[in-house]
């Protein structure tokens, strides 16, 4: 299905850009960790594109057109493109999906901030819990209920990402936190990413913020049970090393300004062994009830788009357009805003 070039130049990238799914990868079986590969160094991809370049909105253009070429079965002639695009087409990989990642990259770029946790939920949706979605398809488990808790595992590992990465992130002028939050601890945005400081404020909002995580966390639990069973282990140990990045900022008194919380190749090496126990475990018991719990309201849509079978002349949907090509289209009319200026300053410099 992948070419074996393509399959390496993923597996590399992955290697060394996304240690934790790397480790939690072992245990899955090859049929899907391949296109699981495939898919992740494609997200990989989109996520430094926009990370790494001070043209955000540029590359998050570009990255629209490259989607678009792998839907249209004509990928750009790169490893990562050509492999997704092959898992695309084996998979039916409904549009939505990928296109939600897309959407979350591009309110990066805008800067985009969340005033209440259910906008962190919204942006969490399309960057974390679209990509849980799709490791789902990849594993043929399209049951609603399942894909529910799968976007339930996913918010839990962004909510966990941005609690470790406060620090960093507000070096770049980002801020993920709901500001609502932060209002009503009398932490003033501006100043905090001014001066960012691991004060009592920011530590009890990062608490608060891994609680909510882990409730997350248990919530998706009844979901991998759902899973084949050869592909428990590496979704089990995926929950657990994530997990345990919580802890550690936790561990560190939650100071995530002065300090990055990782876990080590040790700590990984154990939650992979009891994953694998867990996995057997969860094949005995019973159904949780909290299965057929509602996916949260946020991640919804992934689920219905998922779910839903397509018609067999339009095996992929059409995925969000509308609403994707809006964004674009802000971001197109800013990218020439800049540009303009930019040449206007130019102009004047040169007068």
């Amino acid at each position: 299905m992948i070419d074996p070039a393509d399959l390496k130049h993923c597996e590399d990238s992955i290697r060394t850009g996304s240690y934790s799914f790397h480790a939690a990868s072992k245990l899955l079986p090859a049929r899907v960790r391949d296109p699981a590969l495939a898919l992740y160094a494609f997200c990989r991809l989109t996520d430094d594109a926009v990370d790494l370049t001070h043209d955000k909105s540029a590359a998050v253009l570009m990255l629209g057109e490259r989607l678009d070429l792998i839907y249209r079965g004509q990928p750009r002639n790169a490893p990562c493109d050509r492999a997704f695009a092959a898992v695309v087409d084996e998979f039916e990989m409904p549009r939505t999906l990928p296109e939600a990642l897309l959407e979350g990259m591009a309110w990066d770029a805008m800067g985009r901030r969340y005033e209440t946790l259910s906008g962190v939920y919204d942006y969490s949706a399309r960057v974390a819990a679209a990509v849980g979605v799709m490791m789902a398809v990849l594993m043929r488990v399209r049951d609603p209920h399942a894909l529910a808790r799968a976007c339930d595992l996913g918010v839990a590992m962004q909510l966990t990402n941005i609690a470790r990465d406060v620090g960093e992130d507000a070096a770049e002028g980002r801020v993920y936190l709901p500001l609502q939050w932060m209002t009503e601890v009398g932490l003033d945005v501006d100043e905090f990413l001014a001066r960012p400081q691991p004060s009592p404020s920011i530590r009890r909002l990062t608490q608060k913020l891994l609680a909510d995580a882990n409730r997350l966390y248990f919530r998706s639990e009844p979901g991998l049970a759902e899973l084949p069973f050869s592909c428990r282990p590496g979704i089990f140990a995926a929950r657990h090393i994530y997990a345990a990045i919580g802890r550690e900022v936790r561990r560190a008194d939650y100071d995530n300004i002065t300090r990055r919380a990782y876990t080590s190749k040790g700590q990984k090496l154990g939650w992979l062994i009891w994953s694998a126990a867990q996995a057997m475990v969860a094949s005995v018991m019973p159904r949780s009830a909290v299965l057929y719990g509602k996916p949260l309201s946020e991640c919804a849509y992934l689920v219905e788009a998922t779910a839903t079978r397509r018609p067999s002349d339009n095996p992929w949907g059409e995925g969000r357009a509308g609403e994707i090509i809006a964004i674009l289209a802000q971001l197109e009319a800013r990218e020439r805003a800049r540009r303009g200026a930019t040449l206007e300053q130019y102009r004047r410099e040169a007068i």
